[in-house]
């Protein structure tokens, strides 16, 4: 059973890359730990049942939530588990996310808006039972899961180009 939160996943004693995120000024945000682009506004969608995150996160397209950067539907997803947890900073709580120069707390704007300290879905479909899904409180860093039928906030993600 793989509930996620291995040290290798974390990159336990890999330097983090400085700075850790790059505000591309397009409405996305890259995290140069992981490559992976955000969606810069961490609130777009307000809370949301799974598959209403899911539709949100695939149908996201350049020209709605702040993006001009030319993206499609279909670029943009919700993230995986990890891919989320990938975010969280534990240096911090409320929310364990970190500045752009990785040296200090998020500020809203510092690379990203609207991020909510509570509870993102994930794509991952609970194992051991599949009306339910996992989340990260971003917070602090928690994962566990809800029913897909509860409401909870969506940050869609891409992959680097």
């Amino acid at each position: 059973s793989n509930t996620g939160g291995e040290d290798g996943d974390l990159k336990k004693g890999v330097a983090w890359p400085s700075p850790r995120f790059t505000d591309n000024g397009n409405g996305t945000v890259t995290d140069n730990l992981t490559k992976l682009i955000w969606l810069k506004n961490a609130n777009a969608f307000g809370l949301r049942t799974w598959e209403q995150a899911l539709s949100d996160a695939n149908t996201l397209a350049s020209g709605s939530a702040g993006l001009t950067d030319g993206s499609k539907a279909g670029d943009w997803r919700l993230p995986n588990v990890k891919e989320l947890q990938s975010l969280i900073d534990f240096a911090y709580y409320g929310p364990a996310l970190s500045s752009a120069s990785g040296t200090s707390q998020w500020t809203s704007g510092n690379a990203f808006i609207g991020v909510q300290s509570s509870y993102y879905w994930s794509s991952t479909t609970y194992s051991g039972n599949a009306s339910g899904a996992w989340y990260v409180y971003l917070a602090d860093g928690f994962v566990y899961y809800d029913n897909k039928a509860n409401t909870n906030y969506v940050w869609p993600v891409r992959a680097g180009r």
